[in-house]
């Protein structure tokens, strides 16, 4: 079984669009320049266009109360298989 200290994560940036039910977010990537390759990386794990994500909120950000509201730009750490991410920052 792989531990996840050991792999390297995938971080992105990105701007809350939509907010979903059960702290879920619909989050649009920014394309900058060192995001490129794992943007492209993440599109080729999932086999398609990879411009919005559905994330949810990290377990500290919960309990710490922190508010994400539409148009804030965040931090997410994407998930290995390219399904969702985790927002860990509000910037």
């Amino acid at each position: 079984m792989s531990d996840l200290k050991n792999e390297k994560l995938l971080t992105a940036k990105g701007i809350v669009t939509e907010a979903l039910p059960s702290t879920l977010f619909r989050v649009q990537m920014k394309e900058e320049k060192e995001d490129k390759a794992k943007l492209a990386e993440l599109d080729d794990r999932s086999g398609g266009e990879k411009k919005e994500i559905l994330a949810y909120l990290s377990g500290k950000m919960r309990m710490h109360r922190i508010k994400v509201l539409i148009g804030d730009s965040v931090e997410i750490v994407l998930d290995p298989y390219g399904g969702k991410g985790r927002i860990v920052k509000r910037l």
